[in-house]
Order: C-alpha cells, then structure tokens, then sequence
C-alpha cells in the first residue's frame, strides 16, 4: 500500500528544444524505471511523428520509485500550439521543474509555461540544462532566471540531460521541495482524468490523478459529467509502458481501462468515481480550451465520411484542444469544420489522421472566428468566409486579437518591430531581461490573430537571424474593416476556396490566389477564367487557354479542303463553347493546398 506521504507528482516544463525529453530519459534510467538495454532516446515521446520531428506533441507520465519514493513525472510539449497539454499536466501535479537551455536562455514559451504553473501554484524548480555545451552561458542563464522568479543563487540547479549531470540533485530537489499530495484516503473515491487513449481491446484508457479514496481492479467506474458507466476492466501504471496493478491509491497517477468503445462517455477533464457513492461533487476541470484557427477538413474520396469521423473521435480522444462539427460544401462534399490552435497543431493533426488512419485529406484555407453583428442587432460568430451574410445586413465585424511575447536579442528588435508594424500590431512595451554580451529584450505587442497565422513565426525567424521566441494568448475581439473575396473558376464561384480578407490587401491577395491557381488547375478542352471578386466587381483575372485537340491527325494525304474542313468544324465547336459560357472544372486538392500557402 502506497504511502501518500512519500508520493511526489511532478511535470517538466519549458521553451521547445530545451531538453525535457531528454533529461526524462536521464530521470528514467537514474532511478532504475527503464533497464539501460532498453534505453533509446527520447524515450517518452512514444509517436513516430514526434521522434521524426525532435518535438513533443503528447503529455506522457512515467512512475518512478526511488529509495521508497513513489516520484510521478509527467513529460510536456514545449510549442506554443501544445499549451493546453501543458495546462492539463499542471492541474494533475504539485511540482513543474522549469527547464532552461544553457546556450539560449529564458524564451518566450518558458515565460508561457511559468505562467500556466504559478496560476495553479505550484513548487517551481529552476534548472539550467545544456551545461555541457561549448556555447553554455551559465552565469547568464542564471541572472535571467534570478529575475523573472526573484529566486536565490543556489536554488538553481545545472544539469546535462545528455552525459547525466546533476540529475542526482533534481531527483533530491524533488523529494525535498515538491509536496505530497493532499487529498482524503477515506472519503469517497474522486480522480481527475488527464488524458486519455483508446484501445481496440481495452476500450478508452482514461489517464488519471486520483485526488481521494481509492480504486481497485472490478470495481464499477462511473464519470460524474457524462454519467456514464463501465466496469474496470484494467488498472495500473506508467512504467512509462502500461503495468496492470490491483488498485490505485490516494494521491497517485495512474490508468484507468474503462472498455468504453463509446468515445464520447469518457471526456478529459471529467471526474471519475465509484458507481454507488450517491452525488459526488466534481473537480474543477480545465480551463475551457479556445479554438484559434478553423479550418475545413475533408476526405478525398466522398465515401471515407463515415470513415473521417470515427478517426476524428478517436483523435479527438488523445488530443482534447481538437474542435470539430459536421459540414458540407458543394464543392467537396461532406467533411468537418475543425478548430485547432494553431497551424503546427493543425499540420500535426492532418499528419495523424494520414499515419493512424489511413486518411487522405482536402483541407480549406485556414481562417479566423470572427464575430459578425447584423442589423437586426443579432450577434454571430462565423468560422467560414461562406457562413459571412449579405454584406447589406452587415453592421460590423470582430476579430480576434492576441496578447503577443517576442523574446529577441537587443540588436534585431528595429527588424521585429517593422515586422509587426506591417502586419497592424499595436506596440505596449519593452522590458530588458540580462545585460552582457547577448543583451536580450522582451516586446509586448498587441496584433490581429489573423496576421500571425500563415507565416509571421517564419518571418520573425528571419528578421531576427533565427534568435527570436515567441509566445501569445488570447486578448478579445476589435472592430475590423474585413470583405469576403469570392474566387470564380470558369464563372463558377468556389465557395471553399473564398476567406475574408481586409479590404485594404483584398487586391494583393486577390491576385496571388489567381495566380497560384492558374499554375495548379490543369488545361481543359475550353478556356477557364479565373477570377477574385469583391461582391460583383472583379478585381484580379487570370484565364488558362483551351486545350488544341489535333483534329487533323487521322488525314492522310487528299486535298487540302478535307484539312480546311475539319480546322472549321473544330472553330464552330470552340465558337459555341464560348457562347454558352463554361464547361464544368474539377479543382484538384493540388489547388486547395496551393491556395492554403497562398
């Protein structure tokens, strides 16, 4: 039986790159979790697509035991379109060792994930990691840190994830700083689920923190929002591989295997509890997770509908910040209006739904929420340029805003700032985080969510010779001067391939979109026009020229009339193809993503 007092649950946070995987490997092995024959790097992150990438994308818990200490470390992702992983691992621990990379210092995520961990206030552990590094910068890493938390010299910790050093001292930090879990053996049982998984044996695998009572092997499990029941088929821990136990106990992290094949009974953020007990009162949950882009998406071949939205539940089960509602567009067909938050999260959730799946995908131009306030004072919220009313009904449009951090060393700050002065951000102020060689500068902007979706983070990179960090939230939504741009191919207007741009670069983007398309729609027998309107004025025209079909190959020989004939014929045939005005024009998916990188 588990001694709550001698439990320690933790999580490892910081800025993508900075090391976390790799220190839980040295964790891992330190404490004896994982044989060294069985060590591989980057143990944790358990998906192809992460290892492939260097990045994490899944939170992943590992039990550790060490010298009769139960210590739970949860592993997170450190890119900013991940955060939501980082906040439901904090709500399941009491401790975050905050990690900084030696030769970079405090970036933006870091501050971003500070901030998650001091809101739920828990036990900060600051190490320095990298240290083994020719380009280390130690004393300077540590005079950053000293000023964002106001902490002591020797409470920071150095460490190399890669040779092992100073692991010792974090494993003993942890014992000695991070407290034990509160939480009433005795009282009803109640767990926090974190995360979840599904099986095609096991059904869903609720991922839990158990906060009071206890669970054992049979016992009949039920979730308080959802009200849904299931017996427990399986329990047990993270070593980091799934180890069945007989019970979990007050104050531990372990799973849950429900045999739920009902995706939706088992929801993150829910409380799970003991079929019997009367009400019970639920834990907080989460905070509710705010979709920052939609985009749709939909399978190539119409048939696969059925097939897109049991993957969708499935990966909405491992990836609770997806958003998604059924949607039909004449042009594809049937698919889904997804929500992510962000670009990375979306190319990472089209990437899992290829490999896990085995789905091929049309995906739309990527677009804001934007609130649209009619005359009727009703107040909508679209999340397509096609939902957008009669620009006649129309009082105004919102958009969404963003609270932004850029982390950049002094001398590239005149780049960024003309940057996000061209993509309409309003300046708040500069606070400075070292002095020394590599002077570093924090930015407070305030910008249009819609200017740092397609490629403001490359650009940033850029105009900072790829030193920049960056990190935002959610603000609130301001008035905004945006029009839909249609875009017609062969007269027809496409209603996938229109978004809502400002009125001022209606004309830039008009054209660019044009032009993509005139390279990726394949010639036809008759000319295509395409063009980009604004309402019924046109503002950028491209056309592809017919296709010349060799009528005359056949003849061979006789008089030059029969030739004369049949160029005729062919002249009166493109004469009433003209007259009737279009032919129809299957847009390949080529041309949807050509649109997508516009």
């Amino acid at each position: 039986m588990a001694d709550q007092s001698k439990i320690r649950n933790f999580c490892i946070i910081a800025h993508i790159d900075h090391g976390k995987s790799t220190l839980s490997d040295r964790l891992l092995e330190y404490t004896g979790t994982v044989e060294k024959r069985k060590m591989r790097a980057q143990l944790l992150d358990s998906m192809d697509l992460e290892r492939e990438r260097g990045i994490t994308i899944k939170l992943q818990p590992a039990r550790m035991e060490y010298q009769g200490y139960i210590l739970n470390l949860i592993d997170t992702p450190g890119h900013i379109d991940f955060n939501y992983e980082v906040s439901r691992s904090l709500a399941a621990v009491e401790g975050a060792i905050l990690l900084v990379d030696a030769t970079q210092g405090v970036q933006a995520q870091t501050l971003g994930n500070l901030y998650l961990a001091m809101e739920q206030d828990l036990v900060i552990i600051p190490v320095i990691n990298k240290i083994d590094l020719p380009a280390a910068r130690v004393e300077e890493a540590k005079a950053e840190i000293i000023a964002l938390l106001g902490c002591k010299e020797e409470d920071i910790l150095t460490a190399s994830g890669k040779t092992g050093a100073g692991v010792q001292e974090i494993v003993q930090r942890v014992i000695e700083l991070v407290p034990s879990p509160k939480g009433d053996k005795n009282k009803p049982p109640r767990g926090l689920i974190f995360d979840s998984k599904y099986d095609d044996y096991k059904g869903v695998i609720a991922f839990i923190r158990v906060v009071d009572g206890s669970f054992e092997f049979g016992n009949r499990a039920r979730m308080i929002m959802t009200k849904t029941e299931s017996e427990i088929t399986e329990l047990g821990f993270f070593k980091p591989q799934l180890v069945a136990g007989k019970r979990l106990e007050c104050g531990e992290i372990g799973y849950i295997a429900t045999g739920l094949k009902d995706i939706d009974g088992c929801r993150v953020g829910d409380t799970i509890t003991i079929a019997g007990f009367g009400s019970i009162q639920a834990l907080p949950g989460y905070k509710e997770v705010k979709p920052m882009v939609f985009a749709g998406l939909f399978p190539k071949e119409g048939n696969d509908f059925e097939h897109l939205r049991e993957a969708m539940g499935k990966l909405k089960l491992s990836d609770a910040a997806l958003y998604f509602e059924p949607e039909h567009s004449e042009a594809l067909g049937l698919g889904f209006r997804c929500g992510f938050l962000g670009l990375l999260h979306l190319e990472i959730a089209k990437e899992r739904l290829k490999r896990e799946h085995d789905m091929d995908l049309v995906i739309t131009t990527p677009s804001v929420a934007y609130k649209v306030f009619t005359t009727d004072g009703k107040e909508t919220i679209i999340k397509s340029a096609m939902d957008l009313p009669d620009q006649s009904r129309i009082s105004k449009i919102e958009e969404p805003w963003v609270k932004c951090d850029i982390i950049a060393p002094k001398e590239h700050i005149g780049g960024i700032m003309s940057l996000v002065m061209d993509k309409r951000g309003e300046y708040k102020n500069t606070e400075y985080l070292t002095s020394g060689k590599m002077e570093r500068a924090i930015l407070h902007y305030e910008l249009p969510l819609s200017a740092i979706l397609v490629d403001f983070y490359d650009k940033l990179k850029s105009a900072s010779s790829g030193y920049a960090s960056l990190n935002y939230e959610f603000l609130e939504y301001r008035e905004a001067d945006v029009v839909r741009l249609e875009i017609l191919v062969a007269e027809e207007p496409v209603g996938a391939l229109s978004s809502l741009v400002y009125r001022d670069e209606a004309y830039r983007v008009g054209r660019k979109i044009v032009e993509s398309l005139k390279d990726a729609i394949p010639r036809q027998m008759f000319e295509i026009k395409i063009q980009a309107a604004l309402g019924a004025k046109i503002i950028a025209s491209e056309r592809i020229p017919a296709m010349k079909k060799d009528v005359i190959a056949k003849l061979y020989g006789g008089d030059v009339t029969r030739k004369r004939k049949l160029l005729e014929k062919q002249k009166k045939g493109k004469k009433k193809m003209k007259a009737e005005g279009r032919g129809r024009v299957d847009i390949p998916s080529e041309a949807f993503l050509a649109v997508l990188k516009k």
